[in-house]
């Protein structure tokens, strides 16, 4: 067999082990599993790329692998699991940035000799990389910025923003055409800069008018992106293996976008057009409140715990910001012990990226069997006799169900007041994310335990 032939056959092998990847990445059981397989598939697919497409420039490739590899086992090492949606977010602007340098190195190859037809498809498919490389990294960029508190979550709501976007589009497909136009006669760089400007300025002004509360919609979005990037950046190169790989990436996070919506009750393009969530959360007006509340101590929350037969447990974006995913997983070990039955309801969209409060549980060794979606216990709370919101807001508000032409209108939401009495964990009485008030904080069976709440929940273990 020659080296063609052996590398067919390892992008073979390394697609099929992407697409069990996939596979085994749908379900927490087999999710260990599947991170194998991808890493597995990428490590044929890597060494196959060295040994039978590479032929000159060795020592520059070993070194930049070397570098690419240290600085990720780094970062791997280093970031906490509470961190994970901005590192996400920034390796997706790796991917960007990667398929813009590949583009214009392309671009300038001078051992390229087209013409015709072919020349114009080659620069459709240069053009098209860059633009999607540069949207990718700029509003990775500014994603990361989002989820890492560096930059307020609260939207950029500009006068006639979709009036300077659909100007932004415009002037991409023109320099488009005149690219295409210049590289047949000999040059094009001019126009493949300027739009490579426009696609960092759109990249940053899309996601700056999305707002806090669309944050795992754009992680996934982001996602999607990349893969089509790297899509773009297979054709740009005669990579087979980019493309179908750019394109399981693409294809998936697009439709996890699809269901992030779903789950929010948003359009995507209304999710791209921002404008929704502000940064963090404000204080209630005394005049948004809509009764009294009623606080409870860590003391009297584990004996309403100790007392139950049926515990849910909500987790939120505070749980990450206190770290106390830990903590939760002692908690329910000890009611367990007790014959007490505690389940997990996870809401669709609940932290900052899809899945987050997975990964969190997962970490803290929380029981796959007890963590169950939004759809399959929404119907159970009314035979719960304590639900424990931890941090979470706009996932369990009513209001969502009561004024469907509100902020967040029709969204779905885990329906814990219908439960017997709902504890809900928050530092102060702050909004959510979507900055709205949420009437869950006074109904008659709602208490609220104010503090950090590692810290509290800390106090309800020694309790128990």
């Amino acid at each position: 067999m020659n080296i063609d032939g052996i590398l067919s056959a390892s992008y073979i092998v390394a697609t099929v082990l992407f697409i069990l990847a996939l596979g085994g990445l749908s379900n927490q059981e087999t999710a260990r599993r599947g991170n194998w397989y991808g890493i597995t598939g990428m490590a044929i697919a890597l060494i196959a790329t060295v040994l039978g497409v590479v032929t000159s420039n060795y020592e520059i490739l070993m070194a930049a692998l070397v570098v690419g590899g240290s600085i990720g086992l780094i970062a791997a090492r280093r970031v906490q699991m509470t961190q994970m949606p901005e590192l996400v977010a920034i390796l997706h602007s790796l991917v960007g940035i990667a398929a813009v340098a590949v583009g214009f190195a392309n671009f300038m190859d001078p051992g390229k000799h087209l013409a015709g037809v072919e020349l114009t498809i080659h620069d459709i498919e240069t053009y098209i990389g860059i633009l999607i490389g540069a949207v990718t990294f700029s509003g990775s960029v500014i994603a990361f910025g989002k989820l890492s508190g560096r930059m307020s979550g609260k939207p950029l709501t500009l006068p006639a923003r979709h009036w300077f976007n659909l100007g932004l589009l415009l002037a991409a497909i023109w320099f488009g055409y005149q690219f295409v136009l210049q590289s047949a006669a000999g040059g094009g760089m001019q126009p493949l800069i300027i739009m490579t400007a426009i696609a960092l300025v759109f990249g940053i002004h899309m996601v700056m008018a999305i707002g806090g509360a669309d944050m795992p919609v754009v992680v996934s979005m982001l996602n999607s992106y990349s893969g089509w990037a790297a899509a773009a950046t297979g054709f740009m190169l005669g990579n087979d293996l980019l493309i179908v790989t750019g394109a399981l990436v693409g294809s998936s996070g697009a439709i996890l976008s699809y269901i992030m919506c779903r789950a929010m009750n948003r359009k995507f393009l209304a999710v791209i057009a921002g404008g929704f969530g502000t940064g963090g959360g404000t204080a209630a007006a005394a005049g948004d409140q809509e009764g009294e509340i009623v606080a409870i101590d860590a003391e009297e929350t584990a004996a309403l715990l100790a007392d139950a037969k049926e515990v849910m447990i909500i987790p939120g974006y505070g749980m990450a910001v206190a770290q106390a995913q830990h903590i939760v997983h002692e908690i329910t070990q000890t009611l367990r012990a007790k014959k007490i039955n505690v389940r997990f309801g996870i809401h669709p969209v609940a932290g900052r990226m899809p899945g987050h409060m997975n990964v969190l549980l997962a970490e803290a060794k929380v029981p796959y069997d007890i963590v169950f979606e939004m759809d399959e216990i929404n119907a159970d709370f009314p035979d719960i006799d304590v639900s424990i919101i931890i941090g979470a807001n706009d996932i369990v508000n009513p209001s969502a169900l009561d004024e469907p032409d509100g902020p967040i209108g029709g969204m779905p939401v885990l329906e814990c007041w219908n439960g017997k009495i709902s504890i809900v964990l928050k530092r102060s009485m702050a909004t959510g994310y979507a900055g709205v008030q949420n009437p869950l904080f006074f109904k008659e069976n709602t208490r609220m335990l104010f503090g950090d709440a590692k810290d509290t929940l800390d106090a309800v273990f020694k309790s128990l």
